[in-house]
C-alpha cells in the first residue's frame, strides 16, 4: 500500500460525498475507520412513501452504505461490489437524524461481510438493521471512481 490508513479514508470519504451524484439529493456525512463508518442523514419528509413515513429505500442505502465503506476500509487495492444484503425493518421513521453504524463481522480472500444497525437519533431507537457480503471488483481503486 502506497498510502497510509488515514489517507486511503480520506479518499473513500471524498469519493461517497463528492464523487456519487446520488449523495447530492440525500447529503449524508460520513466517517471512516478501520473496519468501521458511521453515516448520518437528516430524514427528509421527500423522501417519504404515501402512509407518511420513510421509504424503505432509504434505510437500504445507509445500511448498504455504511456497511460498504466499512469493509472498503480494509480494501485499497479494488472497488467492492455488493453481492447481497439482508435487511431487517424494525419500525418507522417519521423525523429526526439518522446515523447508520457499521463494522466488518468477517474477511477473507473471497469476500468481506459486515453488519450494520439504523438509529433514529431523536428517539434513541434502532430502526433497521442490515448485513451485507461484498466481493472485489476488476475495477482499480483510483480517480475514475471518485477516489482522490
Amino acid at each position: 500500500m502506497d498510502i497510509t490508513y488515514e489517507e486511503h479514508y480520506q479518499k473513500l470519504e471524498w469519493m461517497y460525498v463528492h464523487a456519487a451524484p446520488i449523495n447530492k439529493i440525500y447529503q449524508p456525512t460520513i466517517n471512516i475507520a478501520k473496519g468501521s463508518c458511521e453515516i448520518k442523514m437528516a430524514c427528509n419528509r421527500e423522501l417519504f412513501h404515501s402512509a407518511g413515513a420513510l421509504h424503505g429505500s432509504v434505510y437500504f442505502k445507509m445500511l448498504d452504505d455504511a456497511a460498504f465503506f466499512a469493509a472498503s476500509s480494509l480494501e485499497t487495492g479494488v472497488f467492492l461490489l455488493t453481492s447481497t444484503f439482508n435487511i431487517h425493518f424494525l419500525r418507522p421513521v417519521l423525523y429526526g437524524e439518522l446515523l447508520a453504524k457499521a463494522s466488518v463481522i468477517s474477511y477473507t480472500k473471497q469476500q468481506i461481510v459486515a453488519e450494520a444497525i439504523l438509529i433514529n437519533l431523536e428517539t434513541n431507537k434502532e430502526v433497521a438493521r442490515g448485513t451485507g457480503n461484498f466481493l472485489k471488483s476488476p475495477m482499480p481503486l483510483d480517480e475514475s471512481v471518485g477516489y482522490k
